[in-house]
């Protein structure tokens, strides 16, 4: 199981690297507070990478729309 670590955590762990968050814990200002770490880098195009295998297996809502 993916372990949920705090930002200081995370800050400390991954020092100067990208850092991709699933499941974020947000405070009342919706700033991210935690998470469980997905994937880091030094380099951010190497997280954006990762970042976009997400997909959706439903049928999409009829207000929706995806940006690439």
């Amino acid at each position: 199981m993916p372990e949920i670590l705090t930002m200081a955590q995370i800050e400390a762990k991954f020092d100067s690297e990208w850092v991709l968050i699933e499941d974020p814990t947000t405070d009342e200002t919706l700033e991210v507070r935690g998470g469980t770490v997905r994937w880091h880098a030094k380099d951010r195009e190497e997280v954006y990478r990762h970042a976009v295998e997400v997909v959706y297996t439903g049928k999409m809502p009829q207000n929706a729309a995806i940006i690439l």
